[in-house]
């Protein structure tokens, strides 16, 4: 039986993934098209543009894993 603490568990594990995801897509917004603008003007800092462009994704991944703790209880 769903009780009203578990739909609400549920509602707070879906803000906390969706607010990672939007954080995410926010930051790799600006990080993608100066990156862009760098590789077309030397393509040798692919690499370093690469690894600034996968810094964010930490967000989503700090959500999720919140979502689940809420979801499964462990707090």
């Amino acid at each position: 039986m769903v009780t009203t603490v578990d739909a609400l568990l549920a509602i707070a594990a879906s803000i906390a993934i969706a607010g990672g995801l939007i954080g995410t897509g926010m930051a790799q917004q600006g990080i993608g098209a100066a990156g862009m603008g760098i590789i077309a003007e030397k393509p040798e800092k692919f690499g370093q543009v690469l690894f600034f462009f996968v810094i964010p994704e930490t967000l989503w991944i700090i959500g999720f894993v919140l979502g689940i703790i809420l979801l499964l209880h462990v707090i």
